[in-house]
């Protein structure tokens, strides 16, 4: 009955007859035969999705060997050319049928590309198959273990700069104290102890009086290393404290200072005090022009030099490397290489996810120099308060050589076996964070140092604009000088043969720059000044609100004015991305809108942003609650500046206020900002009684800037 019910199911009827269908032949030896039932079982597992792992590694097995059969049946010679075009005849019906069942389910083609990853149970099974089909099979080979290329290897680049220093300087001499420290610090008392959990539970615990900052040494005194700063410069005293601790020794801080309080320029004289040189600084990509100029300002006898892109143009001779975190990814590998003797993190906070590849690569460059140098200078910079969320200073702490992924290290693990405590201790919680404190957090805030710094003052942040707009920008200026360029050279040899053509005429300059400035009032179709000073906010806004953002994250509330409706929008979209609440002051409110939006910024302590438009708010309105302001885009005149600045800088204001004026580097936009400073004295003489016409400053402005455009033009050609 069996045997009659097997030969029923081998019947199929077509038409008017019967016919017998062929099975596979059981009793067929070799190995395509069996590749080709091996195929059908697999045909059969995809018609029933989901295709499970054991069809996949069938299929991918299959594949392997219907290539392998091919390749062998080419190279052997004792096959007749007929016998051979039978295998190849009989190996295409395989693949056809592998290339059937892969249109079903396409995620199976992964599987037959050459560099395709072949599993242990696929090489299992597939000694399996030979071995069913008769073939010897030789013993593979373990593979070699597979090795994980670091995060970012394949975006990594070496600039031709950093090559060439390397063939100047082979050789970095060892240092041998750094291996030294680490065996120095091994802890006796505390072994076993699980301390890093109870040391971030200190910061939480209670603790009236606590410091907050480590005790820092007075500057002055006769036993302190002279700190050399510019002529015509000078360090507050809250800055010179921290520079004379590290002229006195001391290598690792935690420099949380409020915003506005000076860290850039702490950190690059005590890198001075400390010869920390050469000096990695990895900063954010808003603030990267920004440091350059300061070192221009506070160190001008060492060389600066800003990694862009991949590099192509940095100075590897420099004395201070300057990288934005977006692309540490691609220059890790030749930074680990380069000597660095300190390095510098702005905005720390970056890196408090351990586990982002930004965080990592920061990692391995401060373990990479500390192997290599004895004591460098590590310094990480956030305005954060320390109080808040103290386990994203993990990653801070380890940057800065304080702990491992697992204890405390080197001086402060020592500092820990000298309090004689154990976590189980009473009096543990309290010397614990003290111990913390002293290996190098230092927290000031503007209300803690108010006599050292101006009440008001304005703070200039370069800004370097990339991309695209950038560039267009860019184009539109250089296009812009040339059309008064020639302007100026038809005047010039309009002139009589025996006229003076020495130098630059700046009589004439200023008529062509006045000619132009009256054409782009007209509002004349083309670029011009109006049409630029634009494009450059447009172009300024994400860096601009960029930067309130981190404000807002480190001091709490700030302002955030812009003349144009698109660069507000732009601001307040970015702000919503991050899930930053702000309020909106604009020309076209209602003034009950307009009454809720201040209430809103001075009353809830969540919303930590007031959009302004310099316009609508920059009179009439008490902002006091917040003591930062950013201007993504510039005034015309010092008097509407200031006007925007006194929003914030009123009677009843606590705190010193800074305001930060976010300028396009090399481009007008930096003409214009010193024009205005330039006016600044029109406000003061106004004061005394002088009457000053609003129209007129604002219009030598836009002016002056025109005739710089020019002269520099000019004098570009000779």
């Amino acid at each position: 009955m069996a045997a009659a019910g097997q030969r029923r199911a081998g019947r199929a009827r077509t038409g008017g007859g019967t016919t017998r269908r062929r099975s596979a032949r059981p009793a067929e030896k070799g190995l395509i035969p069996l590749l080709a039932a091996l195929a059908g079982e697999v045909d059969r597992a995809v018609k029933q999705p989901p295709t499970r792992g054991a069809a996949r590694t069938k299929f991918q097995v299959v594949a392997l060997l219907v290539r392998e059969e091919r390749a062998r049946v080419k190279a052997d010679d004792s096959l007749s050319q007929t016998k051979r075009d039978e295998e190849f005849r009989r190996l295409d019906g395989v693949a056809t049928m592998l290339a059937k069942i892969a249109a079903r389910d396409t995620s199976l083609l992964t599987l037959l590309a050459d560099d395709a990853r072949v599993t242990d149970s696929a090489r299992a099974y597939k000694r399996t198959v030979l071995e069913a089909a008769g073939r010897e099979v030789e013993e593979e080979p373990e593979p070699p273990a597979p090795v994980t290329p670091p995060p970012g290897a394949d975006k990594r680049v070496v600039p031709q700069s950093a090559i060439s220093r390397q063939l100047a300087n082979p050789f970095l001499a060892p240092d041998f104290g750094a291996a030294q420290e680490r065996a120095a610090a091994r802890p006796r008392r505390l072994a076993g102890w699980e301390l890093l959990d109870p040391l971030f539970r200190s910061f939480e615990q209670d603790a009236p009086g606590a410091r907050a900052c480590m005790e820092l040494p007075e500057p002055g005194a006769s036993s302190t290393p002279a700190v050399r700063v510019p002529l015509g410069r000078e360090l507050m005293p809250h800055q010179a404290q921290l520079v004379t601790a590290a002229a006195r020794g001391h290598r690792t801080f935690l420099l949380a200072d409020e915003p506005g309080l000076g860290k850039t320029a702490q950190a690059l004289i005590a890198a001075q005090a400390a010869d920390a040189y050469p000096l990695l600084v990895v900063v954010p990509n808003v603030v990267k022009m920004n440091w350059a100029h300061e070192v221009e300002l506070w160190t001008p006898h060492r060389r600066a030099t800003v990694v862009h892109g991949d590099g192509d143009e940095v100075d590897a001779f420099a004395d201070i490397v300057i990288v934005n975190y977006d692309i540490l990814d691609r220059h890790v590998g030749w930074f680990g290489d380069h000597g660095f003797k300190g390095m510098v993190l702005d905005e720390a906070h970056f890196i408090k996810n351990k586990g982002s590849q930004r965080s990592q690569h920061v990692l391995e460059l401060s373990e990479r120099i500390r192997q290599r140098t004895s004591r460098p200078l590590l310094m990480a910079l956030t305005g954060t308060p320390l109080i808040n969320d103290i386990e994203d200073f993990r990653a801070i702490w380890q940057f800065l050589g304080w702990i491992d992924d697992e204890k405390p290290l080197g001086p402060l693990m020592a500092s820990l076996e000298d309090t004689g405590l154990i976590p189980t201790d009473r009096g543990w919680y309290p010397a614990a964070r003290a111990a913390v404190v002293d290996q190098g957090i230092v927290r000031r805030r503007k209300a803690d140092v108010a006599s050292d710094i101006p009440a008001r003052r304005v703070a200039d942040l370069p800004v370097e604009l990339d991309g695209p707009l950038g560039r267009s920008i860019r184009a539109a200026e250089a296009a812009l000088a040339q059309r008064m360029l020639e302007t100026y050279r038809r005047a010039v040899e309009a002139r009589h043969a025996d006229a003076d053509a020495d130098g630059v005429d700046l009589d004439l300059a200023r008529r062509i720059a006045a000619a132009e400035l009256k054409d782009a009032s007209s509002k004349k179709k083309g670029e011009n000044v109006f049409t630029m000073v634009r494009q450059i906010g447009q172009a300024k806004a994400g860096l601009a609100a960029d930067y309130a953002v981190q404000l807002a994250r480190n001091v709490g509330k700030v302002v955030f004015f812009a003349k144009h409706v698109d660069v507000m929008d732009q601001a307040e979209q970015i702000f919503a991305d991050r899930g930053i609440r702000y309020a909106s002051i604009r020309g076209d409110q209602t003034a009950k809108a307009r009454k809720e939006n201040v209430a809103a910024f001075t009353e809830d302590p969540d919303v930590q942003i007031v959009v302004c438009s310099l316009m609508a708010a920059g009179v009439g309105l008490n902002l006091q609650v917040a003591s930062n302001m950013v201007l993504a885009e510039l005034s015309w005149t010092d008097a509407e500046q200031t006007q925007a600045i006194d929003r914030i800088h009123r009677i009843g204001q606590s705190e010193p206020v800074t305001a930060w004026r976010i300028i396009a580097a090399q481009t007008i936009d930096a003409k214009i900002a010193e024009l205005i400073d330039s006016k600044s004295g029109l406000a003061a003489r106004a004061l005394d009684g002088a009457a000053v016409d609003e129209a007129s400053s604002s219009t030598d402005v836009q002016l002056e800037a025109l005739v710089g455009l020019l002269v520099d033009a000019l004098e570009g050609e000779a």
